[in-house]
């Protein structure tokens, strides 16, 4: 029930002189006690005769009680002092604590006993929702029935959006704004133009489900709360249906990495849900957090997101080098499902803190191309991380990038360091551009002019600047092996 509630009734004639009339409570207790925080378990309305006040400074001290207990407001009454003091109404201010006038001819007994029957009519109410959530819930119901159960029941309308920026059950105009918010509110539930987002569950927020309610329920969140936990209970439930396929998975995964014969592997993919002449493509997928108590390992956070961002069409077996999916490619492609990944990564780029790497092999026919495509998009997820994350596909790693990826990075760092040392040195020390030079000239296919017009400078200069270069470091950039050492280096820095 909530303050507001109260004072609506005519018959009490209450008056708020401070603090929210949304704050709700839950239930009332009377005292005149000066500290009764010991008889307090949070969340009541505290009615008081104020028979503990004896000067001025007693008022802060029991609204530091009250405050300190978790109480949801006060009433004081008007019985013993005539009045309800200034010293009273400035203590609950400061704490935040709103506070009631009960007038002479209002007793604490009438107005307890016109509250507790509300408050238990609250009750039944929330108990009835939920038997008949249990209900449907037994008779099978899916999400999108149960959300709209309990939303009608609560008279709100929204949607469910995943981090990535899909609608998941219900309306949304602008899902991937919704997201973007929900991935980068500092706390929840908050306004996000005519919506109030709340938390659907606690995992983590890059694999996590929101709740968009229609217009502003910030002063009653107890309704977006219940809504968000009856969506919480049917995504574990469809959880718990997953783990089956998710361990099938898992094993044709270890079948294939072994090499088990081609029989036992056509058996394990259609255990899987395909058949042997289905095409598919292979993802690997990891989500690097700033590791946080409580987050998962890199690769169960990779699986979770995996799947959302395949809109749950598909389970993740989560593996020691990353979370492994493999894709139907029904009607689709493997640059379809690139473009697919791209957009859903990027939404969740918002997140601070977060980096999502996905490897994406080409399209792939058969059990025993399963191994080749594992370790393809292994690849392909680690020279995302190299990249800082994104979506990284087979046709990019067959580039000197691969081998830059898979090379440790201290080696990288060491063979750049060695080899351009020289160079930034010298451009510290002259403000010149001798390293800008070189990545220009190498781009141009060592053109003179090329590189001088796109530059901006004389042929000359360039002359003059790769000669420097090649004084600085002892190399010869009219050798094509030079040159490939110049081009891994600029990379690898």
């Amino acid at each position: 029930m909530r303050i507001s509630d109260l004072l609506a009734i005519g018959e009490l004639r209450l008056r708020l002189l401070t603090g929210d009339p949304a704050t709700e409570f839950t239930g009332v207790h009377i005292t005149d006690l000066p500290e009764p925080g010991r008889y307090l378990s949070g969340g009541e309305l505290v009615l008081t005769g104020m028979m503990w006040r004896t000067s001025p400074d007693d008022a802060a001290r029991f609204v530091a009680a009250l405050a300190e207990a978790g109480v949801a407001a006060l009433g004081a009454g008007q019985a013993w002092l005539g009045h309800v003091p200034d010293d009273l109404v400035a203590a609950c201010a400061a704490a935040g604590l709103t506070l009631v006038e009960v007038p002479t001819e209002v007793s604490f007994r009438t107005l307890a006993e016109l509250v507790v029957p509300r408050l238990s009519g609250d009750a039944r109410d929330a108990l009835g929702r939920h038997r008949r959530l249990l209900t449907a819930v037994a008779e099978g119901a899916a999400l999108p029935e149960l959300f709209a159960l309990t939303a009608a029941e609560l008279g709100v309308t929204g949607a469910v959006v995943s981090a990535t920026g899909r609608v998941i059950v219900g309306s949304a105009e602008d899902p991937v704004r919704l997201a973007r918010a929900y991935l980068t509110a500092s706390r929840l539930p908050c306004r996000v133009g005519e919506h109030t987002i709340f938390g659907v569950g606690r995992g983590h927020r890059a694999a996590g489900w929101l709740l968009a309610c229609d217009g502003d329920l910030l002063d009653r969140p107890d309704i977006g709360y219940e809504l968000a936990a009856c969506v919480a209970v049917e995504h574990s439930r469809m959880e718990e249906g997953r783990r089956v396929e998710r361990r099938l998975a898992e094993q044709l995964v270890t079948a294939a990495l072994a090499e088990a014969g081609p029989a036992e592997l056509d058996a394990r993919l259609r255990t899987c849900g395909l058949d042997a002449a289905e095409p598919y493509a292979i993802v690997n997928a990891t989500v690097l957090t700033a590791g946080r108590p409580g987050d998962p390992d890199a690769a169960t956070l990779g699986g979770q997101t995996m799947e959302e961002l395949l809109a749950r069409e598909v389970v993740a077996a989560v593996w020691t080098d990353g979370a492994v999916a493999l894709v139907p490619l029904r009607g689709s492609t493997a640059s379809g499902v690139a473009e697919q990944l791209s957009a859903g990564v990027e939404v969740l780029s918002a997140l601070p803190g977060t980096r999502v790497c996905v490897g994406l092999s080409g399209a792939l026919t058969g059990a025993v191309a399963v191994k080749g495509g594992v370790e393809e998009a292994g690849h392909a997820r680690r020279l995302a991380e190299v990249r800082g994350g994104g979506v990284v596909t087979s046709d990019e790693i067959y580039t000197h990038a691969l081998l830059l990826a898979t090379t440790p990075g201290d080696v990288r760092r060491s063979f750049a360091d060695r080899l351009l040392g020289p160079l930034l040195d010298y451009d510290g020390r002259h403000q010149s551009e001798l390293v800008r030079t070189l990545g220009t000239f190498l781009d141009c296919a060592g053109s003179w002019n090329a590189c001088a017009e796109r530059m901006h400078v004389h042929v000359n200069t360039v002359r003059y600047r790769i000669k420097r270069v090649e004084e600085l470091t002892g190399r010869d950039l009219s050798t094509m092996t030079d040159r490939v050492d110049f081009f891994l280096a600029l990379r690898a820095g």
